[in-house]
């Protein structure tokens, strides 16, 4: 069962939200920059990561899910946000150069549909990038937190997920080291800089950025044998030999 629109949105309005936001798009920032010229779609609950693309893009939408409920976005300007099942989303094939998920893989009820999908409206040289609870982190035993409900993963598991839709992972990182207790959220940055290179494996969030397979695979080359037939030299005609001892007529 999803988490409820409200919930989410009042957890991303809290300081440990803002810290959670804050990580989470550095990561972002560092492999796509500010996305300027692009295209951009978010699933699940991706507009707090959207909000900070969406000055450059060409174009940034949302997809959110029924079960979870969806939010007018960005606030005062023209809804961006579209209500869609994980399955069938609005869109022609591929359509955006990047993509994003964001509390959309952990309480999918079908996560390979949703990742099939993904894959459908990605563009021939797009990027996705998934941001999932990790599953030996410190924020995927709270349920006070969004990234404590539905299913997190480990590195193995969101890269097979990745594959098994048509995707190839490129890259991956971590996030988030603050532990999840909101008197703690004035100190995230610290504990991001000390907990990536004391405990890299503590994080609480996993990114993992991939592509389309057709684009990561390369053509392969099969040798194949070939019979050869014997060649035959020409043979050149020319003029008849003569009987010894006789003599042309005309001679």
């Amino acid at each position: 069962m999803r988490q409820d629109i409200s919930d989410l949105a009042a957890f991303y309005a809290s300081p440990l939200g803002q810290a959670a936001r804050d990580m989470t798009l550095r990561k972002v920032r560092e492999n796509w920059g500010d996305c300027g010229g692009l295209e951009v779609l978010g699933a699940g609950y991706a507009t707090p990561v959207l909000e900070a693309l969406s000055d450059r893009a060409i174009r940034a939408v949302a997809v959110m899910p029924p079960e979870q409920g969806a939010e007018a976005w960005p606030i005062g300007r023209l809804n961006r946000v579209t209500l869609a099942a994980e399955d069938a989303l609005p869109f022609p094939n591929a359509r955006f150069d990047r993509i994003v998920l964001v509390h959309a893989l952990e309480e999918s009820p079908e996560p390979e549909a949703l990742l099939r999908e993904m894959t459908r409206v990605l563009a021939p040289a797009g990027r996705l990038i998934a941001v999932a609870a990790a599953r030996n982190g410190p924020w995927a035993p709270f349920e006070s937190t969004p990234f404590g409900h539905g299913r997190p993963f480990s590195r193995r598991q969101l890269a097979g997920r990745l594959r098994e839709a048509g995707l190839e992972p490129t890259g991956w990182t971590r996030a988030l080291y603050v532990p999840p207790l909101p008197w703690l959220s004035a100190w995230a940055e610290g504990f991001e800089q000390v907990g990536s290179r004391l405990w890299p494996p503590l994080s609480g969030l996993i990114l993992m950025e991939a592509v389309k397979q057709t684009l990561a695979l390369q053509p392969r080359t099969e040798r194949v044998s070939v019979r050869r037939r014997p060649v035959r030299r020409a043979t050149v005609v020319g003029p008849r030999p003569q009987p010894a001892g006789r003599r042309p007529a005309g001679a």
